[in-house]
């Protein structure tokens, strides 16, 4: 998620730009003061500060042409050319002339001006940053022994102030060189920095990201019981929240164990019911910082779905149960196939009683039962085993429909079809069958047994990428008690039943990206299962 290196470079070199002209104007607006301290100087306190007393006439010519320079040096900066390493050059040079100019007209070193020589060298190494302080100390140096020597070759020059000189003068470039040290830390400072905001803007990046996408529930709440923060999953697990809503009127049960919590942080928590989604999630909370007393630091609390915990244990018990029964429903096909054959040859010898005819036939029926039982358990180990296929449903169901009749011993006039849709589906016809026949099943032995109690209904899904296809009976319909309960393995309402059929089927279904649910409607049972169009699968 870092910026390329490139790009990171351009951005630091437009910042020291930017900062190079602030630093630029700041240093003019200096200057404006200076010459305000001159003017005092000269008009104001000049008997006191003895400025200029040796050529008034060309200290106020000296400052009148500051002040001009100033004036035009504030202009340029804010042209934003020429560039910033030449504009301060120029600067360096008028400064250092008119320091100079105005030592001179005031008595030489002893006026004590030199000093605001110091001032353009520290504004050159903090600027550029680089050796051309060195070059603005040389200029300085220069015009400050210029300025001695003309003084020397005068009435009143001293060889005292020759040394005072050459020691302003190592000042110069000793005040440079520590200029440009600090400024050379302060970028490298700055370039850490620089990182380590890239490194924090891609933590918070990341922070947010899991956040936002972890499958459970997230909560800040403060030490006041307002919510702070949360992730998508929490309102959806709670329902929409306004921001700084308070816990109590959002979750009050939640805000209820948070109180217990707070108390007590040892107490056991109770798994709760969300209003929303009517799910089922187990609290957890987190002291951010320290604690003090009853009154903690905001709290982080973590929603975990109870419900999608134990469906995964499930998948993995399942999944387990599925490797170890396969290898035991292969041995038990064979003997099975040897009582079903040994039932039918029985059952066609024609000294038999009607007592043995009976006992066959139950023989014979729980054989069939077993043989289901055993593909069923076979079909949990083939979920993962999908090749989608675009199929015209028109003419599979009338083809199913013939299939499951012949082999069920089902009137073929007990399917009645509605297909107001034509367009093809994607999915593995294998598993369509598989899924389709449960639910035929299904329909039939709880319907009337009537003509036509067998509907199947093919319309357009609310996605226009998608098909429904229904599967409906004439019966009593699914008891509210055992709706939640359809689609669990092993759970059935039938003592004739494996408990599989449902399950299996909407295993099926979401292996080929489809969702089978169970519909309410008032006259018999209604189990829809909505698949993707084949047009869009093969467009995608």
């Amino acid at each position: 998620m870092q910026q390329p290196k490139q790009s990171r470079d351009l951005e630091s070199t437009r910042d020291e730009r930017a900062e190079g002209w602030v630093s630029l104007r700041t240093f003019g607006l200096y200057r404006i003061l200076l010459i305000v301290l001159l003017v005092s100087g000269l008009w104001g306190f000049g008997g006191w500060w003895m400025l200029g007393t040796e050529d008034p006439g060309v200290a106020n010519l000296t400052v009148i042409f500051y002040f001009v320079a100033a004036t035009v040096f504030l202009w340029f900066v804010r042209l934003r050319r020429p560039g910033v390493e030449i504009q301060l050059t120029a600067q360096v040079m008028v400064d250092a002339a008119v320091v100079v100019l105005m030592m001179h007209t005031s008595g030489g070193l002893r006026s004590g001006l030199g000093i605001l020589l110091l001032v353009p060298i520290v504004a050159s190494g903090l600027i550029l940053r680089g050796r051309m302080v060195y070059f603005h100390a040389a200029v300085a140096t220069i015009a400050l022994l210029v300025e001695q020597a003309v003084q020397l070759a005068g009435p009143s020059g001293s060889v005292g102030e020759l040394f005072q000189a050459g020691l302003l003068s190592v000042g110069f470039f000793a005040v440079a060189a520590a200029t440009s040290t600090l400024a050379r830390y302060a970028r490298g400072a700055e370039s850490i920095a620089e990182a380590r905001g890239v490194d924090l803007a891609n933590l918070a990046q990341i922070n947010e990201l899991v956040i936002r996408d972890m499958q459970d529930g997230f909560l800040v709440v403060d030490e006041t019981g307002a919510i702070r923060q949360c992730n998508p999953q929490c309102e959806t697990m709670l329902g929409r929240m306004a921001e700084a809503q308070p816990l109590a009127d959002y979750a009050p049960e939640l805000y209820r164990q948070w109180e217990v919590w707070r108390h007590d942080p040892d107490a056991a928590m109770t798994p709760l019911r969300a209003a929303a989604s009517r799910s089922e999630y187990q609290p957890r909370f987190l002291a951010i910082g320290a604690a003090a007393g009853l009154s903690p630091a905001p709290t982080v609390i973590f929603l975990e779905d109870t419900g999608r915990i134990r469906e995964k244990a499930q998948q993995l018990k399942l999944a387990a149960l599925g490797r170890l029964t396969a290898s035991i429903a292969h041995e038990i096909r064979n003997p099975l196939s040897s009582i079903n054959h040994a039932t039918e040859l029985l059952l066609e010898d024609e000294a038999r009683t009607d007592g043995d005819a009976r006992l066959l036939k139950i023989i014979r029926d729980n054989a069939h039962r077993l043989d289901r039982m055993v593909q069923e358990v076979l079909y949990l180990n083939r979920r993962d085993r999908a090749q989608p296929e675009a199929i015209d449903l028109t003419a599979y169901l009338s083809r199913f429909a013939q299939e499951f009749a012949g082999n069920e011993k089902v009137p073929r006039h007990a399917f009645v079809f509605e297909i107001d849709d034509l367009r093809r589906v994607a999915f593995d016809k294998t598993h369509l069958d598989q899924i389709l026949w449960n639910l035929a099943r299904n329909a039939w032995r709880h319907g009337r047994k009537l003509p036509g109690s067998i509907r199947l209904v093919v319309r357009a899904a609310a996605s226009a990428d998608h098909l429904n296809i229904d599967v409906c009976d004439d019966g009593p319909g699914v008891a509210p008690a055992a709706t939640s309960h359809l689609f669990e393995p092993f759970f059935t309402t039938d003592a004739q039943g494996t408990g599989l059929g449902l399950y299996i089927a909407r295993e099926l279904a979401d292996v080929n990206g489809a969702r089978l649910e169970h519909v309410p409607h008032v006259d018999g049972a209604v189990f829809r299962l909505r698949v993707r169009v084949a047009d869009v699968m093969e467009t995608a």
